[in-house]
């Protein structure tokens, strides 16, 4: 079985090969510090620590115990709130915990966004549509009912005064915000009297906007009307793949934390809670310029698909608020193909990116696996100390890939030769390093 351990090793170093000579756009990825990747490979990695700190259920826990009351900590600390619960192990788990806190357990309901306009499968509903069932984790879990909002094609964000009538015609138990294609602030303040006229609790996703949250960007839930706010930590936070629920409401802290434990998990992943707890450390301190950077370079990136002629959503609002760009590239179908095809091209010129439902593909009869979008994210190129001019380059990139139809193994060695000069991962404490170095142990 030795040679299958160096199979497995073969694969994880041609991994990280193929990333050190990419130009990786995936919006929900990024990169993460050494101080994060050693906390990560820790002791902690093989230990449990069932329960709350101080309350375990399992010995030997006292320095796990210190790391994770610090990383609740830090977590109140950058999101300026009373209450932090970083045991979860994804966002999707995150979002289980609001489920379980504010939905009945049998008929429960949910007003949030559908998947093909912007929602997470994980807010999506257990039904038959168009002849095929829909898993969505809110139905399949949880068993709730999941009414959609009202959404605004055009601007690319929920419609208030249509989703207005829509809580107050479904009555939910629980209005949830935030989604998975996120290009702009959704409007809680707008929402948040009709939601409490019929009783709803306001549940805010921030998975994907959690980072730009904390470094006072994009929007600000749970002083604008959120009870709570689930989020994962490696998208716009850069750090390991684990989750968090935060509120500031003192009355929700015992509901919160009762929805979460034995409910959802036994053991949490402590190694993660380490490496979460670094890249808040990181984020306190370089988070401001990070972040600020991400969003300037997103509306820069946009910009530059659009004058190569790219339709590129909402250029009317500069494209996004976000770490995210959206491009429509259904007019590309009978030259080069659509999400499917182009992701596939670009991945092989070594540009990473994936592609996207648009709210109209349904409709218009494509499907997840070919639609008619791009989702394109911000953040790993960013914290590789990508700007403005860096932009503009992977723009073009795409053009002499989709629009002048270049050989993409010519673009590819271009691609490898422009990623050669950003192999480090900036905004953390530990320089130089290098990124995508992959660390034998023996």
């Amino acid at each position: 079985m030795k040679d299958t351990i160096e199979k497995i090793r073969n694969s994880l170093q041609a991994h990280h090969d193929m990333f050190r000579n990419s130009i990786p756009l995936i919006a929900s990825e990024n990169i993460t510090s050494p101080a994060v990747k050693e906390a990560c490979c820790s002791d902690f990695s093989h230990r449990y620590a069932e329960g709350w700190p101080g309350s375990r259920v399992y010995a030997g826990c006292e320095y796990i115990d210190e790391i994770e009351i610090l990383c609740q900590d830090l977590t109140k600390k950058y999101f300026n709130c009373c209450f932090a619960d970083v045991r979860p192990v994804s966002g999707v788990m995150a979002n289980l915990v609001l489920y379980n806190a504010f939905t009945s357990r049998n008929n429960g309901k949910m007003c949030c966004m559908s998947i093909p306009k912007g929602g997470h499968i994980s807010h999506g509903p257990y039904q038959a549509t168009s002849g095929r069932l829909i898993y969505g984790t809110a139905g399949t879990v949880r068993g709730l009912e999941v009414k959609y909002l009202d959404f605004d094609e055009e601007n690319m964000n929920i419609d208030p005064d249509g989703s207005a009538k829509t809580i107050r015609e479904c009555k939910p138990e629980m209005v949830l915000f935030g989604g998975s294609v996120f290009l702009f602030p959704h409007p809680i303040k707008e929402l948040k009297d009709a939601a409490k006229e019929v009783g709803a609790s306001i549940g805010y996703d921030g998975a994907h906007v959690a980072g730009l949250i904390g470094s006072g960007y994009f929007q600000d839930p749970l002083r604008e009307g959120a009870d709570a706010m689930s989020f994962s930590t490696h998208k716009t936070l850069p750090g390991p793949q684990h989750g968090a629920v935060i509120s500031d409401r003192e009355d929700l802290i015992e509901d919160l934390k009762n929805a979460a434990f034995p409910a959802l998990f036994s053991n949490h992943h402590l190694h993660n809670v380490a490496g979460f707890a670094v890249s808040l450390a990181e984020m306190i301190e370089f988070g401001k310029e990070y972040h600020k950077k991400i969003i300037e370079n997103a509306k820069l990136f946009g910009q530059a698909l659009y004058e190569r002629g790219f339709k590129v959503l909402c250029e009317h609002l500069g494209f996004t608020e976000s770490h995210q760009v959206v491009v429509d590239i259904a007019n590309f179908e009978k030259s080069v193909g659509l999400g499917g095809d182009i992701e596939r091209l670009l991945e092989e010129a070594n540009i990473i990116i994936n592609r996207n439902l648009l709210p109209w593909d349904i409709r218009d009869g494509r499907h997840y696996m070919n639609p008619g979008g791009l989702r394109l994210g911000t953040s790993e190129v960013t914290r590789l100390g990508m700007g403005k001019s860096e932009m503009v380059e992977i723009a073009e990139f795409f053009k002499k890939l989709i629009i002048d139809k270049q050989d993409p193994k010519k673009v590819k060695e271009e691609v490898k030769a422009f990623s050669n000069d950003f192999q480090e991962c900036k905004y953390c404490f530990q320089t130089p390093n290098n990124t995508y170095e992959f660390h034998k142990f023996y």
